[in-house]
């Protein structure tokens, strides 16, 4: 009688278990593989798995074992230990005995996935309507800045832009533990997309006769995804964290309702420090005494799933960008110049995409797949994407300027957030790069040395040829990095974390 096999699937290919011991399995048909019987072994790396295998009676061909990872050869089979994988160069380790079912996990959180394998886990629909509230939110903090293009209008919507992407990225973190499938889950998720559009309503005048609104709205919403994730969808491996964040939330949440009392000249130092306060406490892992601090693992983040949401909030960015740009010029007398300027800041977006979907940007669920802590690596690219968002609100920013007036004086402050956009993108997409490769491009830094010999420059050019070396320095980088990839072709090769 034929035997039957059970097969687990990896990034790199399949590995085949015979149900009698006498069979030997195959990896891709091709590489001869021990007998197994029962034990479970978990691999973490780019094959990250879990196994149904047992006490091996060889050695299993092509893994080099390090520490005591296996006993003699016919004896109990693999112990707690460490091993290198010759499929790729990540490292794995044996996690002890009694697991049962074959699925996908990693200790730094869930296993990266590449889009076309069974187990990736795809946003849901639900979540690309709740991103829908944040293309209305970086509208209104572009147009309310083109208004207020001063240092000190700079700084207040920096605040808000940093309070919106906290929501937006806690939101997304803690929706791998969503069924979003199920009713509570999704009127969850539908509950804070309504309050963040109420924000966002609120930002345009938050510095002024909405500022106790949006503060109060913002605090609850971190106060009430907190009690559902307490209550109606307790995680025992998420609660710890909800816990550690609500007690931030609200020591920051006196800060941003008391800015909100206080008014005036006092409102933005406050709400300053509430923000820095949130974002220290994030990256120490929301550290509480007597219950520590949360660490990457216990989000469990599906890094497959969240690469593939920081790409959409990149192209909810670019999209605004390009709002922006059309309702300015249609809500303007058409003329020649405009139509170049709409040319100029249409290119100057879609270069911007360009270098980052090519190669750092398509590569990230690759990158945090062959992570040494994926789950760290994941929330580290958050940080990334953050930069790259403020320098693509930035461009919106310019859109609105130069295709309203492209002719005629370029004040500093224009040609601060002209250049300034792209090279704030610049540095999101260089610190991407390290985070998919380990190392920064050289053409990041290049670009951000162009952009600051053209800045002499500016006040002798008019708003339109300063928009026009900002897009041709973008084009250079992108040209750069097509010759660069065909030439030396670039595989992931994220830092070390721990």
């Amino acid at each position: 009688m034929p035997t039957s096999h059970r097969s687990v699937s990896f990034r790199g290919g399949l590995i085949q278990f015979p149900t009698t011991p006498s069979d030997t399995p195959r990896r891709n048909s091709a590489r001869a593989m021990p007998s197994v019987m029962r034990q479970r072994v978990r691999l973490v790396g780019c094959c990250t798995a879990q196994l149904s295998v047992s006490r091996s009676t060889s050695v299993i061909p092509g893994w080099n074992t390090m520490g005591r990872a296996r006993d003699a050869a016919g004896s109990t089979g693999w112990r707690a230990g460490r091993w290198t994988c010759p499929y790729c160069p990540q490292r794995g380790r044996a996690a002890g005995t009694g697991w049962s079912a074959m699925s996908m996990a990693t200790e730094g959180g869930a296993a990266a996935a590449s889009p076309t394998d069974p187990d990736f886990k795809r946003p849901a629909f639900l979540e690309l309507f709740f991103d829908l509230v944040y293309v209305f939110a970086l509208v209104t903090l572009a147009t309310t800045l083109a208004e207020n293009l001063t240092w000190t209008g700079a700084a207040e919507t920096l605040v808000l832009l940093l309070a919106f992407t906290m929501i937006w990225a806690l939101t997304v973190w803690g929706a791998d533990s969503l069924d979003l499938e199920r009713p509570s889950g999704q009127g969850q998720l539908i509950w804070v997309a309504a309050a963040s559009l109420l924000l966002a309503a609120a930002a345009a005048d938050a510095y002024g006769d909405h500022a106790l609104l949006f503060a109060v709205t913002y605090v609850l919403i971190h106060a009430s995804t907190s009690v559902y994730y307490s209550l109606v969808a307790p995680s025992r491996t998420l609660l710890p964290s909800v816990i550690r964040i609500q007690i931030w939330e609200g020591v920051a949440g006196v800060g941003w309702i008391g800015g909100a009392l206080v008014g005036g000249s006092g409102q933005l130092p406050i709400w300053a420090l509430a923000v820095v306060v949130e974002y220290s406490a994030a990256g120490f892992g929301w550290p509480v005494p007597g219950i520590g601090r949360s660490r990457a693992r216990d989000w469990r983040l599906a890094g497959g799933r969240v690469a593939e949401r920081y790409r959409q909030f990149v192209i909810v960015a670019l999209g605004v960008s390009i709002f922006v740009t059309g309702t300015t010029f249609s809500m303007s007398e058409y003329t020649m110049e405009r139509a170049w300027a709409l040319a100029v800041v249409f290119g100057t977006v879609v270069l911007m995409w360009r270098i980052y979907i090519y190669r750092a940007g398509e590569l990230l669920t690759e990158a945090i797949a062959r992570s040494s802590n994926p789950g760290l690596l994941t929330q580290s690219a958050a940080v990334t994407h953050l930069i790259m968002v403020a320098g693509i609100v930035g461009a919106a920013v310019t859109s609105h300027l130069v295709v309203g007036r492209p002719w005629g004086e370029t004040p500093p402050s224009w040609a601060a957030v002209i250049l300034g956009g792209p090279a704030l993108y610049l540095v999101g997409r260089g610190v991407l790069d390290f985070t998919v490769f380990g190392r920064i491009s050289r053409s990041r830094s290049a670009g951000l040395v162009l952009l600051a010999c053209v800045a002499p420059a500016t006040p002798l050019l008019p708003p339109v040829l300063v928009a026009l070396l900002a897009m041709t320095v973008l084009a250079l980088i992108a040209a750069a990095n097509l010759v660069s990839t065909r030439q030396h072709a670039r595989t992931p090769a994220p830092p070390m974390l721990r």
